[in-house]
C-alpha cells in the first residue's frame, strides 16, 4: 500500500532504480513539495533524457539489414504480418484482430511502402519518421499505433533470429524468465453472485494468486446491477481470502468524486490497486483521486502519447502504468513509459490485447526491473496451431515460462500459413 508516495518515490530515487538510469532525476533540484515549478521541470528534464535513450541494441548486428519486402497477409479474420530482407532474413508477427479488421488500410497504404528499402537496424529512427510520413500522427491512436506494432514485431522478430536472441534480449536484459499472472474477468451486467461463481472457476483452473474483476458501468455508464460494485468488493475479499491479491477495473466509469468513495471503499477491504478509475484521458481527475487515495492508480491502456505518460508519470496521477504493446505501437514505445516509471519509483503491469497479445507481453515484461508481480491472463490462444519448442504457452501454477527461442520462439504450423493470403489493398 502507498500510505506515502511521494516519500516512497524520493527514496526510490536514491536506490537502485534511479542508480540504474544516467544520473539521479533531482539533481540538485529541491525534494518534492519545496517547489513545484523548479520540481516539474527537473523531473521533465531527466524524463526526456529517458525517452531518448535507445532501446533496442543495434550494436547487435554489423551490417545493414535491408527490409526487400513487407507484407500483410489475412485469412478469414485473423491476419499476420512477414517481413523479409534483401539477405533473405524473415520474420513474423500476429495481429490484433479486433482493430486490425478496421485499420488493415493504414497497414498498406500509409506505412508498408515507407519500410521497403529502408534498414531494420535504424527500427527507432523509422517509427519516428514514419509518424510524420503522409501525416500519419493524424492517425494517431489505434489506428495508426495497432499496425505499427503489428510491423515492429515481425521486425524484432526476424532481427531475433538473426542474432538468435530473443525479442526481449533485442531492448533489454531477461530479469524475469517466467511470468506470473493474475485472472481477469471482464463480465459486467451480471449479478455479482454469478461474477464470483465464475472468479472462482476461472481460479481454480489457473492456480493464479492475483485476480481482477471489473466494478461500475464503463466510461461512465450507469452501473447494472445497480449497486453491483459495492456487492462484489467485499465479498470477493471474503471468498478468496487475506492472501489473494485483488485488483479492481471501472474502465473509466466515475467522475473523480464516486471514483473516490469507490477507491475508499477498496483500500477498506485491503485491494492493491485501482485502474482506470475515472475516463483515461481525464488526466486532472485521474490525479485528484490519486492524491486523496491511499491506494495505488494504475492506467495507460487506452494511452497513445508518450507525452501524456510523461505527464502521468511526472505529476503522480499514476503509480502503476500499463501501456498496450499494440495498443501504444510495440514494445520499444512501451519500453520508454517503463523506463520513466522506473525513475520515479513506480511499476509497469502492461495492458494485454488481442489473441496473442499475451506473446508479446511476456517478451516485454521479461526485461522490465520494475514489473509489477501478477500481469493480465486473458486466455491462450485455441486457433493458431503454433509450437514453442521452449514453452508451453500455458499456465502451470499461475504462471508461464517466456520462450527463449529466437525472435519471438513460436513457430506457426507451414500448412496452415498457406491459407493466408497477402493483403493488397
Amino acid at each position: 500500500m502507498y500510505t506515502n508516495r511521494r516519500k516512497f518515490i524520493t527514496a526510490s530515487l536514491t536506490g537502485g532504480l534511479a542508480a540504474a538510469l544516467p544520473g539521479p532525476i533531482f539533481g540538485s533540484a529541491p525534494a518534492f513539495g519545496s517547489g513545484p515549478k523548479d520540481e516539474i521541470g527537473s523531473i521533465y528534464a531527466k524524463l526526456d533524457e529517458i525517452i531518448r535513450k535507445p532501446v533496442l541494441k543495434k550494436e547487435l548486428f554489423t551490417a545493414p539489414v535491408i527490409i526487400e519486402t513487407l507484407e500483410l497477409l489475412r485469412y478469414k479474420n485473423s491476419f499476420l504480418c512477414r517481413v523479409r530482407s534483401k539477405d533473405g532474413a524473415e520474420g513474423w508477427s500476429f495481429a490484433n484482430d479486433g482493430p486490425m479488421k478496421s485499420f488493415y488500410p493504414v497497414f498498406v497504404n500509409r506505412l508498408q511502402p515507407y519500410f521497403i528499402g529502408k534498414d531494420a537496424r535504424d527500427l527507432e529512427a523509422l517509427f519516428e519518421e514514419v509518424y510524420v510520413y503522409q501525416s500519419n500522427y493524424k492517425f494517431q491512436s489505434l489506428a495508426l499505433w495497432v499496425p505499427v506494432a503489428t510491423i515492429e514485431f515481425a521486425i524484432l522478430d526476424m532481427l531475433g533470429r538473426m542474432a538468435g536472441k530473443t525479442m526481449g534480449q533485442l531492448i533489454g536484459e531477461i530479469h524475469h524468465p517466467t511470468v506470473a499472472f493474475y485472472q481477469a474477468n471482464s463480465e459486467r451486467d451480471i449479478e455479482g453472485e454469478e461474477v464470483l461463481r465464475h472468479l472462482q472457476e476461472e481460479v481454480s483452473a489457473s492456480k493464479t494468486k492475483a485476480l481482477k474483476f471489473k466494478v461500475g458501468g464503463r466510461m461512465s455508464h450507469p452501473e447494472f446491477p445497480a449497486g453491483r460494485s459495492e456487492k462484489l468488493i467485499p465479498l470477493v475479499r471474503k471468498i478468496f481470502g487475506d492472501e489473494m491479491h485483488l485488483f479492481a477495473d471501472s474502465n473509466g466509469s466515475y467522475d473523480a468524486k464516486e471514483a473516490i468513495r469507490i477507491g475508499k471503499m477498496l483500500q477498506e477491504y485491503k485491494y492493491d490497486l485501482f485502474e482506470e478509475p475515472v475516463p483515461f484521458d481525464w488526466y486532472e481527475e485521474t490525479k485528484q483521486v490519486a492524491d486523496t487515495l491511499t491506494i495505488p492508480i494504475s492506467g495507460g491502456e487506452q494511452e497513445a502519447s508518450m507525452h501524456n505518460f510523461r505527464w502521468l508519470i511526472a505529476h503522480d496521477a499514476l503509480q502503476i502504468v500499463q501501456p498496450d504493446a499494440y495498443y501504444f505501437g510495440g514494445m520499444i514505445r512501451s519500453t520508454r513509459v517503463a523506463r520513466m516509471a522506473a525513475a520515479l519509483g513506480k511499476k509497469c503491469t502492461p495492458h494485454i490485447s488481442g489473441g496473442m497479445g499475451y506473446l508479446y507481453m511476456m517478451h516485454f515484461v521479461s526485461t522490465l526491473p520494475n514489473a509489477g508481480e501478477f500481469h493480465e491472463f486473458k486466455g491462450d490462444n485455441k486457433e493458431l496451431p503454433l509450437e514453442c519448442k521452449t514453452s508451453s504457452l500455458l499456465i502451470d501454477n499461475g504462471e508461464i515460462k517466456v520462450p527463449i527461442g529466437p525472435g519471438s520462439g513460436v513457430e506457426v504450423d507451414p500448412d496452415y500459413l498457406k491459407k493466408y493470403k497477402v493483403v493488397s489493398d
